[in-house]
């Protein structure tokens, strides 16, 4: 069974899929960071970075975009990243996708200047969004490409019957010449007269958009991408699902209306959930976002990964863990592992959302065969995702290189902030650590500050340390300075943090 659970909050909308019961993927949307990619703005020019051949832009979102010549020569690439699939093109693009080299950005592009734009991947962090200047316009089955003549079918129609009656179609359209149309994977069950209907549908809104973007004089918003809503409900139509569960019962009608235009291609359940258990809670998907919260994942064979994240990547660690398989056949325990580790991996970077650059360490095996064995079932787990994802062979040490497309912030990144006393290293420093500090900062104070009546304030559970080990030679150590030094403590100080005062006048030293 197939079905999407909707769950409506006033800053955040939740999308699960369940395939079977089981949480299959998961979107996270927050109010204050929508989804930009796919949006189309009137922008400016604010700076020009020659030397990487690239611009800032300001859209008018806060951050400003960056958009490099190539987003502003070539496109097919990016249509390919953008709609997560391969074209299969009428006309050659080589010639496109050389010219970027003979051309310069200030030929292109000046300060200050009005352009047309449109994201092609979100805002993450300190980082832009990317844009570039060769806008498409999606729609359910078609997208018109304005600015290129190229006309296509999508590969993931495999049907040859339905490629060829797709290129003849697209082919009769009446429309500009130096316009183009690409036939997404849905149109293969559309009639002539949808997709006809949904190509001057398209046409308009590029209409609608040029007018507005001549009529503005500011950076603006032009055309939005559909939201989560929308898009639920026609991915729900198109995979045949059987069923959409929503707990608010206004965006539960609109749905309704929106699932009506298409009533006659799939019978999909719109249910409105009334129970007073919350939904994702009576689902079990809670408890699955909060286990994919965790560092650590535990496999159903006694097995577990490690999900790690660094600079430059992603790592996941696969373990044998307390798995019981057999002595005789150890090489095939470890293989059953890896191959529910592939499974799982699969699942957890679609419901962490996890991009870019990923490494997987399976555990070794020696056999050639199980290795292949292992990376097949992980290319098959991965062909569900709806990001592009590129998977390279296994190394001789068991590691499996792969990418994954950014769509928009990971599942941490949407949840959790940098901890503002470890700055995110998870690490603090332990309590003998901060007794060495302290006596390097007795004697800095007696010596440099000539402060000889002294208070340190220490968290209690430092204190408590030094009361055991420390708290006497701290002691003797200020007597030996001709000092005198009295201990106290402060809840409210942070574990690693401590103060020395004076006692004469009740002033905080700077050490």
């Amino acid at each position: 069974m197939e079905e999407i659970l909707l769950n409506i909050e006033s800053k955040e909308i939740r999308y699960a899929h369940l395939r079977n019961g089981l949480l299959h993927d998961l979107i996270v949307e927050r109010k204050k960071e929508r989804q930009l990619t796919g949006n189309i703005y009137r922008g400016r020019v604010t700076n020009i970075l020659r030397n990487i051949q690239s611009a800032f832009i300001d859209i008018g979102e806060g951050e400003n975009g960056f958009i490099h010549i190539s987003d502003i020569v070539s496109n097919m690439k990016k249509l390919e990243e953008l709609y997560g699939m391969d074209f299969d093109m009428e006309q050659e693009t080589s010639e496109n996708q050389n010219q970027a080299g003979n051309v310069d950005i200030d030929q292109l592009m000046k300060p200050d200047q009005p352009v047309l734009v449109q994201v092609v991947k979100e805002a993450i962090g300190t980082k832009g969004a990317r844009l570039t200047a060769n806008i498409s316009i999606a729609g359910r089955y078609l997208v018109l490409l304005p600015n290129s003549t190229h006309r296509g079918v999508s590969r993931k129609i495999e049907d040859k019957a339905a490629r060829d009656r797709l290129k003849k179609l697209i082919r009769s359209f009446e429309m500009p010449q130096d316009m183009g149309l690409i036939c997404r994977t849905a149109s293969s069950q559309a009639t002539k007269e949808q997709l006809i209907d949904e190509a001057s549908e398209l046409l308009d809104n590029w209409k609608t958009i040029m007018e507005s973007f001549h009529n503005s004089n500011d950076s603006k918003l032009l055309f939005e991408e559909s939201g989560l809503i929308k898009k639920a409900i026609l991915t729900a139509i198109d995979k045949r699902f059987d069923r959409v569960l929503i707990d608010d019962y206004k965006v539960y009608q609109t749905c309704k209306k929106l699932c009506t235009r298409y009533s006659g291609e799939h019978p999909l359940r719109i249910e409105y959930y009334r129970d007073k258990t919350p939904m994702l809670e009576r689902f079990n998907v809670e408890k699955e976002i909060e286990k994919s919260l965790r560092r650590k994942i535990w496999l159903g064979s006694g097995g577990y990964l490690f999900f790690d994240k660094t600079e430059a990547m992603h790592t996941v660690d696969v373990n044998s863990g307390r798995s019981t398989g057999s002595d005789v056949d150890v090489e095939e325990s470890l293989v059953r592992i890896n191959l529910e580790a592939a499974e799982e991996i699969a699942r957890q970077l679609r419901i962490r959302n996890v991009g870019g650059l990923i490494i997987c360490d399976f555990i070794d095996m020696r056999l050639r065969k199980n290795q292949r064995r292992v990376l097949d079932r992980l290319k098959e787990c991965m062909k569900d995702d709806s990001a592009k994802c590129t998977i390279l062979g296994m190394s001789e040490f068991g590691l499996v290189e792969m990418t994954r497309q950014r769509q928009r912030g990971s599942l941490l990144q949407t949840v959790f902030t940098s901890c503002p006393y470890c700055s995110g290293s998870g690490n603090i420093k332990n309590n003998e650590s901060i007794s060495i500090e302290i006596e390097r900062g007795l004697k800095k104070v007696v010596r440099c500050h000539e402060q000889y009546g002294l208070k340190l304030v220490v968290h209690p559970e430092v204190d408590h340390y030094l009361n055991v080990i420390d708290k006497g030679y701290l002691k003797s150590l200020a007597d030996e300075l001709n000092a005198h030094l009295e201990f106290t403590t402060d809840e409210n100080l942070h574990l690693n943090e401590y103060h020395f005062y004076s006692t004469i006048n009740n002033v905080k030293i700077e050490v």
